[in-house]
């Protein structure tokens, strides 16, 4: 079993509170972490010049 690191880089973010509760909805909803859901909506950004077909 591969032992992962996560916590590469530790960020904190300011929401508003229609924001923080929008998130937090759609987590009991979706029974996901928070973490898990932040973190597929930055892996969706696209970036000028990058490639998205090859895994890094």
């Amino acid at each position: 079993m591969t032992n992962k690191k996560w916590a590469v880089k530790r960020i904190t973010v300011n929401l508003a509170a229609q924001e923080a509760d929008k998130l937090e909805k759609y987590c009991q909803q979706t029974g996901r972490p928070a973490t898990d859901v932040i973190r597929e909506l930055i892996r969706g950004l696209s970036i000028s010049g990058e490639n998205k077909d090859v895994a890094g």
